[in-house]
């Protein structure tokens, strides 16, 4: 099916950059910090900025893929994602995926359909990793103006690697956290209003009921409490990475910088953490709140399969 592209693709493509950098920034910065025990905590502790040049992960490789969707199609074309997806996964497949990742890419670049193969991981039940998070938040600022929309992107975004539910639940939180992201220089929203959002759109579950939590948390914790309570994506599934992701956002929505600090204290799975968080902060936070040496070390996108 061919869809038109929206008047205001122009609009729309800009503030999904804007996403894109604070994702690829946060995902390469945080890749720097899986360093031994006693060293990252005194690292971070310090604030030692890491040497360039900054690699990306997977985080911003799919995440890159989305946006070429959309950018083609206006809306999330599964098939064309998947086929983006494993395109670029053959192109590059040393970006840090997952070993289900793996399998379900190499699968579909080799012809078996995306469906038959999400759907058939982990027993017939499908991924619930936090890998549809971690890639989503350039889509919610796409769709920005239509959360109803938000959700059933960023499903279908999720669906083509994440068959079960509950990924697909931490792909529309996050997407509906960025989404909201976009207003928030304008409105000033206390920080506990973007929880009411994301809740109010992301289905019953394991992911919910840690947003929940989440939300319960003061925000004057400290991110190592948080983590120990949320978890910090340490079991790389959804539950587990965005409870703690969005919480950090709420912390820090005017303060890219603050923020991914207080994402990597957390550790775990802290590329991924960042990334999510980079993606949505930068949204509400603004581009110049980007430090322009960190744009500088990441390394340059390839926009392009």
């Amino acid at each position: 099916m061919t869809t038109s592209k929206p008047a205001d693709t122009a609009t729309r493509l800009e503030r999904a950059l804007l996403s894109l950098d604070g994702l690829s920034v946060g995902d390469a910065f945080g890749e720097r910090f899986f360093l031994p025990p006693g060293v990252v905590q005194s690292v971070i502790r310090e604030r030692t900025v890491p040497r360039a040049p900054w690699g990306y992960t997977d985080d911003t490789e799919m995440a890159l893929g989305i946006l070429q969707v959309l950018e083609e199609h206006g809306r999330i074309d599964q098939d064309a994602l998947a086929q983006v997806f494993a395109a670029r996964y053959r192109l590059n497949p040393y970006r840090g995926y997952g070993g289900t990742a793996q399998e379900i890419l190499r699968e579909i670049h080799e012809g078996a359909p995306w469906r038959r193969v999400s759907s058939q991981v982990f027993d017939g039940t499908g991924s619930k990793g936090n890998g549809g998070a971690m890639r989503v938040a350039p889509l919610g600022a796409w769709f920005a103006d239509d959360l109803g929309r938000v959700v059933v992107e960023a499903r279908a975004s999720a669906e083509v690697t994440h068959f079960n539910p509950d990924g697909q639940a931490g792909a529309i939180a996050i997407a509906v956290a960025a989404a909201w992201a976009c207003q928030w220089q304008e409105q000033r929203s206390a920080p506990d209003q973007l929880f009411e959002v994301v809740l109010d759109h992301t289905p019953p579950g394991a992911t919910r009921r840690g947003l929940e939590r989440a939300r319960a948390l003061p925000l004057e914790s400290s991110p190592v409490s948080a983590a120990k309570e949320l978890g910090s994506g340490s079991r790389v599934i959804s539950e587990d990475t965005v409870p703690f992701a969005v919480w950090c956002a709420a912390r820090h929505l005017g303060q890219y910088e603050e923020a991914l600090w207080s994402t990597v204290s957390g550790l775990g799975d802290r590329d991924t953490t960042c990334a999510i968080v980079g993606g949505i902060v930068a949204l509400s936070a603004g581009r110049d709140s980007i430090p322009a040496a960190w744009l500088e070390a990441r390394e340059r996108l390839q926009r392009k399969a």
